[in-house]
């Protein structure tokens, strides 16, 4: 019973540490005020995503004192994640030059997957790929790309919560129904870290979630699923699925910019969400669309690849085409003022 009190707290904490967090940027002028290259019309309070980081990172130590994380897990998520949420919280108050940002999040994906062993043997189309050295480095790329996607992706108020929420539960159900009871916990609590600070984000917006929380959220997702990965290589899949809108909306944006020979590392508004909330005139409605996808599409399909153990690279593809169509529709990536 007081693993679920446990629970609680963690909503809890993430709850008033995000007033707290909104009262401090207001003192402090930490203000996102909106510009051209902006998705909202209102000067916002950012960081309230420290909330996340502190409520998640504090309770971590409890359960592995209960036995329901290995320590090695432990000392992956806690290191790496409150290194990028340290160098996210810098930027979000002055600004960190991009070298030394991605100095940091390399640091910080080696760190973790030293201590979850790098990356297991992965099944793709019927194939066993043990890919060694080699699959280390590119788990260290997914990691970066995971924690700065989603950064990329935080851009609406509520879309950066709702799908790490999705995700996540959707994730719990698989492991409950699978029988991989043993890895439960991580993406159960993050939802509730998520959920508290949700409240204060769900359009309209009262507090930003800012880098410091956008990129613990990719890495830390991108971490629950390698260290799934070392259980069963189908729930990678399903986790990849499962995060299917985020990955395929700010992958296909960054590669039509590098086509075009734009600067990647500035800011701009041409993903596929934010051009949709500017149709649509309304961050609510893209929002509920993102949770609809990964309830109604995304969600049966990691079902089937774990219950029914159908291949998790086709899964990918099957679950992946439509939102590649979806992105091309709205035009992610493309010059702004074309739309």
């Amino acid at each position: 019973m007081i693993y679920w009190w446990l629970i609680l707290g963690v909503l809890i904490v993430s709850f008033g540490l995000t007033i707290g967090l909104r009262r401090y940027a207001l003192a402090r002028s930490i203000i996102d005020i909106p510009n051209a290259r902006s998705s909202h019309s209102v000067p916002t309070p950012r960081g309230g995503g420290v909330a996340i980081v502190v409520a998640f990172l504090l309770v971590l130590p409890f359960i592995t004192w209960w036995q329901l994380l290995p320590l090695q897990v432990l000392i992956a998520i806690w290191w790496a994640g409150a290194l990028v949420a340290l160098v996210g919280f810098l930027d979000d108050h002055g600004h960190i030059a991009a070298r030394w940002r991605l100095l940091g999040h390399f640091t910080a994906a080696a760190w973790a997957l030293f201590w979850l062993g790098g990356l297991p043997v992965i099944t793709a189309f019927g194939t066993s790929l043990d890919l060694g050295w080699a699959g280390g480095c590119f788990a260290a790329v997914y990691l970066v790309w995971m924690l700065n996607l989603y950064n990329f992706m935080d851009g609406i108020d509520g879309i950066a919560s709702v799908e790490a929420i999705c995700a996540c539960l959707g994730a719990c159900l698989i492991y409950w129904l699978g029988g991989f009871e043993g890895l439960f916990w991580l993406p159960l609590l993050l939802a509730m870290a998520v959920s508290g600070f949700l409240f204060w984000n769900f359009p309209p917006a009262r507090i930003f979630m800012g880098d410091a929380g956008s990129g613990f959220l990719g890495l830390v997702l991108g971490v629950i699923s390698i260290q799934a990965a070392w259980v069963s290589s189908q729930l990678l899949w399903a986790w990849l699925i499962l995060l299917g809108v985020f990955i395929v909306d700010s992958t296909f944006t960054l590669l039509r910019r590098l086509l075009r020979g734009d600067r990647v590392y500035e800011a701009h508004r041409s993903h596929a969400y934010q051009f949709a909330a500017r149709r649509f005139g309304k961050h609510l409605t893209v929002t509920l669309t993102v949770a609809a996808l990964n309830l109604f599409w995304l969600l049966p399909i990691a079902l089937a690849v774990v219950l029914l153990n159908w291949d998790g690279a086709w899964g990918v593809v099957l679950a992946y085409a439509p939102l590649i169509i979806i992105a091309i529709k709205f035009k992610a990536g493309s010059v702004e003022g074309n739309h």
